[in-house]
């Protein structure tokens, strides 16, 4: 290549440099056809050898594997699988529900599964049991559920053919959707993460119960982190949620709008809800007032965030049980889709609620009362608050639960957080770990 290079500049060099006629040198053209042909043939001779040591290392080589069938990460189906789901699904009454509970093996989905199968509804639960973390908390709480009758179907919500043989099993009345990819930091790490779970993982979800006859009611969690950047206080349901301040938020925000995009052409009846920084035991060790108990224990040093004027970053904390309340009460007040087989018969109920404690408490505190609950001095570290995603307050309104869904918090965060510590320090005895 180098000496064809070489041959065309060469070649330019005959051209004159003012305008004129220009007669080619007969001879030259000669030559330069005699080089061209020789550097085409090694060329040629290279490129025979090349794909020669191709086709020999292709041979060589063993064959690759098949990708594996898209199926869901458990195996499910057949005869045995289909009497669990339908033993499951019993309820106690005719006026019982029949819920499928997605992400029943994370924090809040165990305990309202819980509080749903006690009361006598049909229960059927289904994760994906993801490593975001320690999946040994997962399959303990999933041993739980397991007790008390409640079957946790190993799959994920976008597993379209896995959706829909759960529907084929069982007429479904209600769907409390709690599957999502939480975490705000995490999304700075992993964001294709949350799209598939929070935002493809949601739509497909919404596509099968559109389809579905007859149609489900929907409760699902959004997150009190739609409100981002706002700066009023306490955050309404009526406030702007368009300055989400991470990945994740963005994505709740977005399943705001698609949920209410299959409410307006569908018929579902769909009611978003709003957590504000769930506790609690059985809780998430991602959650500061998780790991902070952890690492006091180990006499290892916390960092705390915070603000502007060195003002410590503060959070409207809700107890669980508050949550499962707060669900189970929306779940209660959701009124029938209107739609059938894919196709709208009628407006149908579409509702947004913030469930929080109304109650911010600085993170300086919270530290304070594990330091008490534990007994045991923690060693700080002040830094400022990175722009990771996080906001320096939340705080909700409440109001419109309190009037629509007879919602009222109950538990204090100090209350909240010797339930706990008493949880956590029986639970590490008990299963021996001494790390997360």
């Amino acid at each position: 290549m180098s000496q064809l290079k070489t041959i065309s500049l060469s070649h330019l060099d005959n051209v004159p440099s003012s305008p004129g006629k220009f007669k080619s040198d007969k001879s030259l053209t000669y030559i330069h056809r005699l080089r061209l042909h020789s550097s085409v043939s090694k060329l040629t001779l290279w490129l025979a050898l090349f794909l020669g040591l191709l086709v020999f290392f292709f041979f060589l080589s063993p064959p690759a594997a098949s990708p594996p069938p898209r199926r869901s990460l458990g195996s499910w189906g057949g005869s045995r699988w289909e009497k669990r789901i339908r033993t499951s699904a019993r309820v106690r009454s005719r006026s019982s529900f029949t819920v499928l509970v997605t992400g029943a093996a994370g924090f809040v989905g165990t305990h309202v599964s819980l509080a749903l199968k006690r009361r006598g509804d049909g229960v059927i639960g289904l994760d994906n049991f993801n490593a975001y973390y320690d999946t040994r908390l997962k399959r303990a709480r999933q041993e739980m559920l397991d007790q008390a009758g409640v079957f946790v179907v190993e799959g994920d919500i976008n597993d379209k053919d896995l959706l829909n043989k759960l529907f084929d099993v069982v007429p479904f009345t209600h769907v409390m959707h709690l599957a999502a990819q939480a975490g705000v930091r995490y999304a700075m790490q992993n964001p294709a993460s949350y799209v598939h779970s929070n935002i493809a993982g949601f739509v497909n979800l919404l596509e099968v119960c559109k389809s579905a006859n007859p149609q489900p009611a929907i409760v699902w969690a959004s997150s009190s982190s739609v409100y981002g950047l706002n700066s009023k206080v306490p955050f309404s349901e009526k406030d702007r949620t368009d300055q989400p301040a991470s990945l994740y938020a963005a994505t709740k925000k977005a399943g705001e709008e698609i949920a209410h995009t299959y409410n307006h052409i569908y018929g579902l009846s769909i009611t978003g809800l709003r957590f504000f920084t769930v506790y609690g035991p059985w809780g998430r060790p991602d959650m500061a007032y998780f790991f902070f108990t952890e690492d006091i224990l180990k006499g290892k040093e916390i960092t705390i965030y915070e603000g502007p004027d060195h003002i410590s970053v503060a959070r409207d904390f809700t107890f669980i049980d508050d949550i499962v309340k707060g669900c189970v009460s929306a779940l209660d007040t959701a009124k029938k889709s209107t739609g059938s087989g894919g196709k709208k018969k009628g407006s149908a109920q579409f509702r947004i609620f913030n469930l929080g404690n109304t109650s911010p408490v600085p993170v300086t505190k919270l530290v304070n009362i594990l330091e008490k609950l534990l007994k045991v001095k923690a060693r700080k570290k002040f830094l400022p608050l990175p722009r990771n995603g996080d906001v320096k307050f939340t705080h909700a309104n409440i109001s419109l639960a309190q009037r629509e869904l007879g919602y009222k918090p109950t538990t204090d965060l100090e209350t909240g957080l010797k339930k706990f510590v008493k949880w956590y320090i029986s639970y590490n005895k008990g299963s021996k770990r001494s790390s997360w």
